[in-house]
């Protein structure tokens, strides 16, 4: 599947041709601190298989493991856009939230269960506005 996104400014684009069954749903701590949300999800796709323009800052996290993992994101606006191996990079797991067609991209497997927030699967419960608070309730 070919897909494309960018940063939130525009200042960074890409292309790539991606395996849509490959998407998934990361709960681990650091994904929840790198992302600012309860969970992560990401596309992993080979770095051949991208296209980029524009030059991402990376910031480099060691897990505990000891894992070197590059962290990437647009200089000037802050977007989350990949993360891959620190220092020869193979694979790009690029950030859900960048991908145009990510409405299409159902998450296949998530990883670090234990690690997610308990209230996740009471969200369709919980009242919801079809836009900001404003707009009429579903």
């Amino acid at each position: 599947m070919k897909i494309t996104g960018q940063c939130h400014c525009g200042n960074i684009r890409f292309t790539a041709t991606a395996d849509p069954t490959k998407v998934m749903v990361c709960h681990c701590s650091d994904c929840q601190v790198l992302s600012g949300a309860p969970f992560r999800a990401v596309l992993p796709v080979p770095v051949e298989q991208v296209e980029m323009q524009g030059t991402p800052k990376q910031y480099v996290k060691v897990a505990a493991s000891g894992n070197r993992r590059a962290q990437a994101f647009c200089g000037d606006c802050g977007t989350q856009l990949f993360a891959s191996e620190a220092d020869m990079p193979r694979t790009l797991n690029i950030r859900l939230g960048c991908v145009n067609e990510r409405a299409q991209l159902k998450p296949g497997v998530q990883v670090w269960r234990d690690s997610a927030m308990p209230w996740l699967h009471e969200l369709d419960g919980t009242p919801a506005h079809t836009r900001g608070r404003d707009s009429p309730r579903v």
